[in-house]
């Protein structure tokens, strides 16, 4: 769930994740699916742009604020970034 109603006045979008079947009900700041938003937002013409770069807020309803900055180019190339304290890592195989 997005909005452009956002907590701060500098951040773009407030965005919402909600998990029902893993144990938490709302991640607090999650790249996979602020990636895809990127996409919908482009295929959707939202910001009127097809290169855009913009900065997203989530986790704050929940006491757990985080911003993540998103660049994307024609929905080709996407990226995801921001501050973060690790809690877990993991290896791909």
């Amino acid at each position: 769930v997005f909005s452009p109603e956002t907590k701060l006045k500098e951040n773009d979008l407030n965005v919402r994740v909600f998990l029902d079947d893993t144990g938490f009900p709302e991640d607090p700041a999650t790249g996979s699916a602020n990636g895809n938003l990127a996409g919908y937002l482009i295929a959707h013409n939202f910001f009127e742009s097809k290169n855009i770069a913009y900065r997203v807020e989530q986790g704050f309803q929940i006491g757990r604020p985080s911003i993540l900055n998103i660049q994307a180019e024609n929905s080709i190339q996407i990226l995801v970034g921001g501050k973060v304290f690790l809690i877990a890592k993991g290896e791909w195989y």
